[in-house]
């Protein structure tokens, strides 16, 4: 995969026009400096991380019930 880059990052928001965004806002994603969320290219990577993960032999989990509360 490719780093992700402010350009692409201003087609997808150009794209997906639900909000608009800064560049300040651009910026962020792309090299955070307010150390407040993970950068996207970070987010990015743990996916693609979690996307190579082999669950063939990952049994189901099965059901899964609530606890049956105190009567």
């Amino acid at each position: 995969m490719k780093p992700v880059d402010k350009p692409t990052l201003a087609r997808v928001a150009d794209t997906l026009a639900a909000h608009n965004w800064d560049e300040s806002q651009l910026d962020e994603l792309v090299a955070p400096g307010l150390g407040v969320i993970t950068g996207f290219q970070d987010l990015l990577d743990d996916l693609e991380r979690l996307r190579r993960v082999d669950l063939g032999a990952t049994p189901p989990a099965g059901p899964v019930r609530a606890p049956k509360s105190g009567g």
